[in-house]
């Protein structure tokens, strides 16, 4: 049956998105971004997503599992018309591509094009200068270098940021997270829904749940102090310690504390463990069916009132309206 003249009105048109992959990038990274597009299309029965794949070559690019992936086209081919430009790369950036991927990013920025970054391809898209005024979080391993050089970047420690018509994820598996919270506004949430119970997964997570704490991908490296610092927050949330009883228990001074907690996480100490609490009590509000002031008590805050305020400053919306 030929297509009704009428029928474009009511059709979503297919969104165009132009994935550009780099030497050593992360399989599973990649695949998080793409997948859910894909499955997008399956369940809506008809193309919502068109995905392109570009290497700057045009050949086929070794992953960090040194698995093979086979492009459309060159870089050189990547068209202005895109709806999504995806820029998946590893950490550390590889040498000698840097500046064709930025002059493409920032090309495309220039014509409204929306710019996502996985993994290393965050750290390119604030080199390109293109997240200057954007929210956006980034693997750990390059968030102090990028912070420094790139103070307008507002950097944050969210499993992922969607600012306005920038995306950026540290990697691995917070890019599906975040490119079904993209399906979900392109959508609808039924749709994402769909799509999160096609992984098998049990929620999407949100931007804001907690990032895998740097340290414990870095444990090793890391100042023992600093490493006795976090797991004894980690361990004392119900009562938590003031910044002089965690530099007392550890054997430092308070002052040594801080700048630990400064050099290695950008953050004060009392920050730090504030959020580890609020995220806490995010979780027991999601997951349980505790009442508030029993949260409030559970994650060391002196009053119901006290709690909402905290939370409501932190998430923007109070614990009750958290659950609504």
């Amino acid at each position: 049956m030929p297509e009704s003249p009428h029928a474009s009105r009511f059709t979503a048109p297919t969104r165009w998105v132009g994935v550009v992959t780099l030497p050593g990038f992360s399989l599973l990274a990649q695949a998080c971004a793409i997948e859910p597009l894909m499955v997008a299309n399956q369940l809506a029965g008809r193309r919502l997503y068109r995905v392109d794949v570009f290497t700057p070559s045009g050949e086929a690019v070794a992953s960090q599992a040194a698995l093979c992936l086979a492009p459309d086209a060159p870089l050189a081919d990547l068209p202005d018309t895109l709806d999504l430009l995806v820029l998946c790369a590893p950490t550390p950036l590889p040498v000698g591509h840097e500046p064709v991927v930025t002059a493409c990013a920032e090309r495309l920025a220039s014509r409204g094009v929306t710019l996502v970054g996985v993994g290393g391809g965050a750290e390119l898209l604030a080199r390109a200068g293109v997240l200057d005024g954007y929210r956006a979080t980034l693997p750990w391993q390059c968030f102090a270098e990028v912070a420094r050089d790139h103070p307008r970047v507002r950097l944050s420690r969210q499993l992922f940021e969607i600012d306005r018509s920038r995306l950026t994820c540290g990697g691995g598996t917070a890019a599906m997270d975040m490119m079904m919270t993209l399906i979900a506004a392109h959508h609808g949430s039924a749709l994402a829904e769909r799509v999160s119970e096609h992984f098998v997964l049990e929620r999407i997570r949100m931007a804001d749940d907690p990032a895998p704490l740097p340290l414990r991908s870095q444990r090793d490296n890391a100042p023992a102090a600093l490493r006795d610092a976090v797991q004894l927050m980690e361990a004392n949330i119900e009562e938590p310690l003031t910044t002089h009883e965690l530099a007392a228990h550890l054997g430092i001074s308070r002052r040594q504390l801080e700048r630990l907690f400064k050099k290695h996480l950008q953050a004060v100490p009392g920050r730090y463990y504030l959020d580890l609490r609020l995220q806490a009590a995010r979780r027991l509000l999601r997951d349980s069916d505790l009442p508030v002031g029993e949260i409030a008590m559970k994650t060391g805050f002196s009053s119901p009132a006290h709690f909402s305020t905290a939370y409501r400053n932190h998430f923007g919306a109070t614990p009750r309206e958290e659950r609504l």
